[in-house]
């Protein structure tokens, strides 16, 4: 008799990690006759998730969820309408986990067939769970946003990150000269390996005259900031006069930070991955699986790399929470499913 419920770590209310327990849940269904249902093989984490499990943001009214975005498994079954792929294709992707759909912390989960790609070939399973949010944030963020050029110099805030890794691979392969901040000398020598020219350890540098300096003088045309808070505004003087600020976080502005930006001509831009799942945009979704696919491309001919700093198994997704909350990872924490 075939399986009707699977092992998942399942959010039992809002709050610290102990609210993530591994629990017994029916096999998700397949919602439409697109859908493909995965059993996964891992499963990474994103500081969303924790986020996201603290407070729920997009979904309040469903503290009782499967978390986690990134997933990589196997197609076990399709819907009659679907074209895609077919059971037993090797898939990845950035999917569910924020309240809407079940996410990936289980051992089977579900999808439209247009927002899964094909995994890199030359990519384990982990590593490929650890790449779809980064990849698709940093792409949206230095192609689409910034729309970062062969030449430019580009400063890449807390560069040992899961994005921040990635960010670099890929302003390299654009051509970019890169700059990074970074806390301690182990990360600072994984970002050179990674390509970055100039290294600033932000805790006893001066980020601001460090990228000026590196510029001489002009600053960075794009400041890719995955920190927020203080990082964000100083960074208005690090970016050259009619560069661009890249955040991945909202950060209240004042008068006087917006005349400084419009006193400099800075274009500000913002890098939100999860809104077209939020916002249910179907088209947009289509080009985050595409950019998946870039990056299949990018990994399988040797110019990409996913740092996978440490696994643990689905039963340990609170330990994992922890980590992350701790903070100084250095890549991603992927989750093994067997």
């Amino acid at each position: 008799m075939p399986n009707t419920t699977m092992r998942a770590i399942l959010m039992n209310g809002a709050g610290a990690s102990e609210v993530l327990q591994l629990r017994d849940v029916p096999l998700p269904p397949l919602p439409s006759s697109q859908h493909i249902r995965v059993k996964l093989a891992a499963a990474s984490i994103n500081p969303v998730d924790t986020k996201l499990r603290s407070k729920p943001a997009y979904f309040p009214d469903n503290v009782h969820a499967i978390l986690g975005c990134d997933g990589a498994g196997v197609v076990q079954a399709v819907g009659a309408d679907v074209s895609r792929f077919t059971v037993g294709d090797e898939v990845y992707f950035c999917n569910g986990g924020i309240g809407d759909e079940p996410g990936n912390y289980a051992e089977y989960t579900t999808l439209h067939e247009d927002y899964a790609a094909a995994k890199p070939v030359t990519f384990s399973m982990a590593e490929s769970a650890a790449l779809p949010l980064v990849f698709i944030t940093a792409w949206e963020a230095l192609v689409e946003r910034a729309s970062l050029q062969a030449g430019q110099t580009i400063l890449i805030h807390a560069g040992a990150g899961g994005v921040g890794h990635i960010a670099i691979q890929l302003a390299r392969h654009l051509g970019a000269r890169v700059a990074v901040t970074v806390s301690d000398a182990p990360k600072a020598k994984f970002t050179a390996t990674l390509g970055a020219e100039k290294i600033i350890h932000y805790r006893e540098q001066d980020f601001v005259q460090e990228t000026l300096a590196w510029t001489q003088g002009r600053g960075a045309d794009v400041v890719f900031d995955t920190v927020g808070g203080d990082t964000f505004l100083r960074s208005m003087n690090a970016v050259a006069v009619g560069g661009k600020l890249v955040s991945l976080l909202s950060t209240p502005l004042s008068m006087a930070d917006s005349q400084l930006a419009r006193l400099r001509n800075l274009s500000l831009c913002y890098e939100m991955i999860l809104a077209p799942q939020v916002m249910r945009l179907h088209e947009l979704r289509i080009s985050q699986r595409r950019i998946l696919e870039q990056g299949a491309e990018l990994a399988d001919a040797g110019k990409l790399k996913a740092m996978v700093s440490k696994t643990l198994p689905l039963a340990q997704a609170a330990a994992a929470h922890r980590l992350i909350e701790q903070g100084g990872v250095s890549g991603k924490i992927v989750l093994t499913i067997s």
